[in-house]
This record gives structure tokens, C-alpha cells and sequence, in this order.
């Protein structure tokens, strides 16, 4: 097997302040845009086996990773993330921050068309910003009492009510993106999201085969920057005709299908299949750190309103086997009490490991007595479009019994979990995960305002995250952080498990592949 073995060596990830002193402010530029067009033959396709469906196109609308992995190829943001997690300008050719940090002004590039043929301006830009801040919780807890302002088609600007050191990452979020797409799009959208799917990206939006693939096809009239590409950032420029996300919820079924040639590659190859990959030399595979695996608590209603529960499950769980049950050998998972990478120096921190995996079943018991538990049915939701999520739920369950409570799984596909997590009534729990973050306020779980699944209640988290915001240096702002994991670990919104990393699969023909919190297939070719 040629291994592709990307663990990412996160540099330190820049804190964006506002420059001190006089009438100096913060800029950053990129040069001009270059036509997609080129000299490069384009022909064929690429057919990807992936795991999941996704509940949405809309990347407003949905924080998961099957709407990422397909939307990020049609939509993008006013600035993004590059390779090393430092924000770079995409749709904006510049943004400069005012000394006060409470204004962001963004030179957008002229000539970007979206996908309908229209050029974006900065009333699109607006009308994506106030529908993104609605719906995503991010946006929400970040922007709520944000001013969007035009100042002419090219120039945006967002007014805040105070500084936050962090907004520059907050709009360059990885998950819920926010998408920057036509007026009149989001003007039609609903509540479920954008009723067309255009965006400015690489690719447009060709067909949605419920349950079989999603259809992109190249958009020759892309404007890319002539930066080097860099995570999510610089050239974007596919060499073929087509692409095609296969959903195929089977892993055996994906493995064979890369084996035989259906799929040019495969995302979530199931762990215990490396020896199989290496068996097969025209096979090249990536292993990368992906996530932290997690168990969050429904605190709205139900038997984990009570702290004392929370803490029972927190004490009593053995987080190796869970991990182990989940992705086969601690090959590809690290025991870590951090929420953070320990890559990530600028952040990272391994405040309240006392309080990570404990796995003291008496104490446990102990505390489910003291709750007053009563075996009161205990549902855990999770999905097999998943393996990874369906095995940690497995082993999960069997933890809970063993400290005498009664555990049944509610196992359902993917993309009807995105709307079963936000029913109180639906479950006590769900085993899912969350992508490396750049910033502690990209986990909506730490957030009471952010209203995602679980509902945290906690007020501390939330006072911790706002003054991460208005601290002056990342050295203040990490040792404000550190005490939010201490309180995160007290109130306990979600079960941090342990970090897994992913395997992608893919024909060794398929050269320029990449990965950054997903895969990047813009500037894939296969070379047959």
C-alpha cells in the first residue's frame, strides 16, 4: 500500500487582532483573480463511494458533514481557511479590521459570477450573511446583533456591537459554512433552506438521485484566484467533466466498488480493512485526524436534565473500549481530555483531565443513586451510515447497562437523524462527532444560544466564550479557555469520547487529492 498518511501538522493558528496604535489596521490581500479556463484538457469523470446522504445542499441549514463534503465544492465563503487554519481571504479580495475590532470591512473581488451567470455583489453577500446568521448556530451566537452593511457593490461591511477576536474565524467556519449565494435565492429560500442550489463554487449543481448520487458538473465560468491552493483556499482548478457523489451506506460495498474500479475513491474505509488495502498495490490510502467522537445529552427534557446523570455516565464510562469498539485499535484514536488538537498550541489545553475518563463504576453507581435514577428507559440515537458512530453506540449502550440502566438504541439513516436530534422527545442522547475546529466557538454544544441539538443550558459556558472574545493577546484568551473546559467538564453538555482519525481509499491513478476537515477534490486528476 502506498500510504498518503496525512496527520495534519496544525501550525499555530493566527489570533486575529486589530493593529495598536495611531490609524493602523490589520489587511489582508490576495491578487487578482484568474479565469478557470486554461490549457488543461478536460474530460471524464470522478466517482466517489461515500458513506452518507445529506439532509440538505443548503450548507446554511445543516452542520453535517455529508452537506460539507458535497456543498463545499459548489458554494464559498467571504474568506476561508487555509492549509495551516489561517484565515485567508476566497470571495473577498481583502478584509481589513478597524483598531477597536468592532468593524470588518471586505473588498470584494469583482468579476465573481455565480453559477446562474449573474456576478455577485455585495447585496448577495448581505442577503447570505443575515439568512446564514438565522439559521446556523454560529452565525447565531456570533452575529445576532451584527450590522451588515453595503457601501457599494463590492464593498461590505459588518458593524459589532463589541470586539471579538475570534468573528474572522467564526465566518471562516469549516461545517455550517457560510455560503455566499445569490439575493433572489435566498429571498425564495424557506425554512428548509435554498430552493436552488447556486453558489459560486468549482462545480454547479446538476441532479439529487434520492438515495443513489448527487450529480456536479464543472462551471467553466469559475473564477479562481491565482494564489497557490492552500486548504480551502487559492487555485481551484478540476481537470474533469463531472462529479459524482455515490451514496453508498455499505462499507463492503464501497471497498469492492474502489477494488473493481466503479469508484475512483472511497471516503470512511472501515478500519478493519487496511490489511485488505494493502493487499492491493494499485490502492493509494490517507489516513488523517478527523474528529472527536461524542455522546451529547438531551438536557431539555428527560433523565439527563439532571447534572448528577450527566456525571454518573461521565464517571462510569471505560472510554478505550468505546473507542476500541468504535474504530478497532488505538492505531486510530488518541484518549484525550482536550477539545482542541495538541497541534493546535495556541488553544490547546488539557484543563479538567481529572475528569476524563474515570471509568469508576461504584462512584458511578453511586451517583445514579443518588439521582434517584429509577430504570428509566434510556434511548441513545445514532445511524450505520456511520460505522464508526454505530460501533461507539454499540459499546456505549453496554457501558450504561453495566451500571444498571436501561439502554435501548434508536438507530436511523443519517440524514433523518439531522432532524430527530432536534426533537427532545426522540432520544436521551446521540453518539455523533465534531470536526477539528479552528476556534472553541465552532462547537455549538458549548453554546446555550447557539439552541443546538441537546440544548445546553449552561450560562458559564457562554459568559467564558464571550470573554474569550474581548481578550487582547491569545495568551489571555487561551487561559480564559482553559477554564472553559474546566466548566465544560462540570456541566457536561456532551461526552467527550476520544478523537478518531479517517481513512480515505483511492485508485492510484487519482493525483491531487487533499484533505482539510473533508476532502478537496478540486484539484483532483486522474491519471489513467
Amino acid at each position: 500500500m502506498k500510504l498518503r498518511n496525512k496527520y495534519l501538522a496544525l501550525s499555530i493558528v493566527p489570533f486575529m487582532l486589530a493593529a495598536c496604535g495611531g490609524d493602523d489596521s490589520s489587511e489582508t490581500t490576495t491578487d487578482a483573480s484568474v479565469d478557470n479556463n486554461d490549457a488543461t484538457e478536460i474530460s471524464g469523470e470522478l466517482q466517489i463511494g461515500y458513506s452518507a446522504q445529506p439532509d440538505t445542499m443548503d450548507p446554511h441549514m445543516s452542520p453535517t458533514t455529508a452537506t460539507r463534503d458535497v456543498s463545499r465544492n459548489v458554494f464559498e465563503t467571504l474568506v476561508a481557511v487555509n492549509a495551516d487554519y489561517e484565515v485567508s481571504p476566497m470571495l473577498a479580495e481583502s478584509f481589513e479590521e478597524s483598531e477597536d475590532g468592532k468593524t470588518i470591512t471586505f473588498q470584494l473581488r469583482e468579476g465573481v459570477l455565480f453559477h446562474n451567470g449573474e456576478e455577485m455583489t455585495a447585496e448577495d453577500v448581505k442577503a447570505s450573511m443575515e439568512k446564514w446568521t438565522e439559521y446556523s448556530s454560529i452565525g447565531r451566537s456570533n452575529l445576532a446583533d451584527a450590522e451588515f452593511i453595503i457601501e457599494d457593490d463590492y464593498t461590505f461591511v459588518i458593524e459589532l456591537p463589541e470586539r471579538n477576536s475570534v468573528i474572522l474565524h467564526v465566518l471562516a467556519e469549516i461545517g455550517q459554512f457560510a455560503a455566499i449565494m445569490p439575493k433572489e435565492v435566498v429571498d425564495e429560500a424557506g425554512p428548509t433552506g435554498a430552493n436552488d442550489i447556486i453558489g459560486t463554487g468549482p462545480f454547479e449543481f446538476v441532479e439529487w438521485a434520492t438515495d443513489q448520487h448527487i450529480h456536479l458538473t464543472r462551471f467553466d465560468d469559475y473564477v479562481a484566484s491565482d494564489e497557490p491552493s492552500s486548504g480551502l483556499v487559492g487555485e481551484k482548478n478540476p481537470q474533469y467533466e463531472d462529479l459524482y457523489f455515490n451514496f453508498v451506506s455499505d462499507a463492503s460495498t464501497r471497498v469492492s466498488g474502489l477494488q473493481t474500479g466503479e469508484y475512483d475513491v472511497i471516503m470512511a474505509v472501515p478500519y478493519d480493512n487496511i490489511d485488505l488495502m494493502d493487499s492491493n498495490p494499485s490502492i493509494e490510502t490517507m489516513i488523517t485526524p478527523s474528529a472527536v467522537e461524542v455522546a451529547v445529552f438531551n438536557e431539555l427534557e428527560g433523565v439527563f436534565e439532571d447534572p448528577l446523570m450527566r456525571e454518573a455516565v461521565n464517571v462510569g464510562i471505560n472510554n478505550e473500549a468505546i473507542m476500541t469498539g468504535s474504530v478497532t485499535s488505538d492505531q486510530f484514536y488518541k484518549l484525550d481530555p482536550g477539545l482542541m488538537l495538541e497541534e493546535q498550541v495556541d488553544w490547546y489545553t488539557d484543563a479538567g483531565k481529572e475528569n476524563y475518563f474515570q471509568n469508576d463504576v461504584d462512584r458511578a453507581k453511586e451517583l445514579l443513586d443518588e439521582a434517584g435514577y429509577d430504570n428509566e428507559l434510556v434511548t441513545i440515537m445514532a445511524t450505520r451510515d456511520y460505522d464508526h458512530h454505530y460501533n461507539a453506540a454499540i459499546v456505549l449502550q453496554q457501558e450504561l447497562e453495566k451500571l444498571g440502566m436501561n439502554v435501548e438504541l434508536s438507530i436511523i439513516d443519517w440524514a433523518a437523524m439531522q432532524e430527530e436530534i432536534y426533537d427532545p422527545s426522540a432520544h436521551d442522547m446521540f453518539v455523533s462527532s465534531f470536526a477539528t475546529r479552528s476556534i472553541p466557538h465552532q462547537f455549538p454544544v458549548l453554546s446555550k444560544r447557539a439552541e443546538f441539538a441537546g440544548w445546553t443550558q449552561s450560562e458559564e459556558l457562554d459568559r467564558l466564550l464571550d470573554e474569550i472574545k474581548l481578550q487582547e493577546t491569545q495568551e489571555d484568551a487561551r487561559a480564559v479557555f482553559a477554564e472553559l473546559q474546566e466548566q465544560f467538564y462540570e456541566d457536561l453538555p456532551m461526552i467527550n469520547i476520544g478523537k478518531f482519525h479517517t481513512i480515505t481509499s483511492m485508485d492510484e491513478n487519482v493525483e491531487g487529492f487533499d484533505e482539510l476537515v473533508g476532502p478537496i477534490f478540486w484539484n483532483v486528476s486522474v491519471n489513467d
